[in-house]
């Protein structure tokens, strides 16, 4: 006769993706990203002012040529491709990492080991922030109809005065929500990790959402403090990027090697660099 032993339970698994992260992280990030900023400090503001020419320009432009409808969105929008925008800031605290000069051109002529994957991610940034406004436009017709867009100047007592108004404000939130989630999980580490690594776009994207997604709690926290500080920007008139936007792209290089795993034992170093 036949004796069929005893099944066992399959030994744990260990999460590759989890990562001994506190709340208190994203702080830190911050901090080291102030101190990336304030070592040749010339050098983050300048691109800190560049972006902030981009934007308005970009903003005036919607406003000169009629399509102001778009400019709420759009700013949601912007926060989709900040972080391909930033690579030269992360450049610039892979540098400073590493203990290597700082030159100008590292900031706008940035050769990523990738190669022409993080032109492919920025691509797709670009493509998803196009949906995003599209999208946009379409709750918009879907509650008001195809009429024209009121103007800047009455745009508020539409939304908040009407009824029409507040169910299209939940609906875009609601709606906004999923793709500022999307957005954040695919771009929160992959840049990084293209430029320090040598990876196809769609590995650091979804090597991006695993890690967010496995450490929830803390990137929730860091999501928080980047949109409250790119909040702050708007309502400074943008001027606030000039030194907000070179302090977050500092900070996400030093979120993106806290969940690398070989973080406890200093930085990689790359053949070539």
């Amino acid at each position: 006769m036949t004796v069929i032993p005893p099944v066992a339970s399959p030994l744990p698994t260990p999460n590759r993706w989890a990562r001994s992260l506190a709340p208190a992280d994203p702080f830190k990030w911050l901090a080291q990203g102030w101190r990336d900023l304030m070592t040749q400090p010339e050098m983050s503001l300048a691109y800190g002012l560049l972006i902030f020419l981009v934007s308005v320009g970009f903003v005036g432009g919607l406003v000169v040529l009629g399509r102001d409808y778009i400019l709420f969105p759009a700013f949601a929008g912007f926060m989709v491709v900040g972080p391909i925008l930033a690579v030269g800031l992360y450049e610039k605290s892979r540098l400073i990492e590493r203990g290597m000069p700082l030159r100008w051109r590292n900031l706008f002529f940035v050769k990523a080991r990738s190669g022409g994957q993080v032109l492919f991610t920025g691509v797709l940034l670009c493509l998803l922030m196009m949906v995003w406004m599209r999208a946009a436009v379409i709750i918009y017709a879907l509650f008001f109809g195809v009429v024209a867009f009121p103007g800047l100047d009455r745009i508020a007592s539409m939304l908040f005065t009407t009824g029409t108004g507040w169910a299209m404000l939940a609906v875009g939130t609601a709606v906004g929500g999923l793709f500022a989630a999307f957005s954040f999980a695919i771009s929160a580490f992959s840049i990084p990790m293209l430029l320090d690594e040598n990876v196809d776009a769609l590995t650091a994207m979804g090597s991006s959402m695993a890690l967010v997604w496995n450490n929830m709690r803390v990137l929730l926290i860091w999501a928080s403090i980047v949109l409250a500080l790119f909040l702050l920007s708007l309502a400074t008139a943008m001027l606030g990027l000039i030194v907000i936007y070179p302090l977050l792209g500092h900070a996400t290089w030093h979120a993106y090697r806290a969940v690398q795993p070989n973080a406890g034992r200093g930085p990689s170093v790359s053949k070539g660099n």
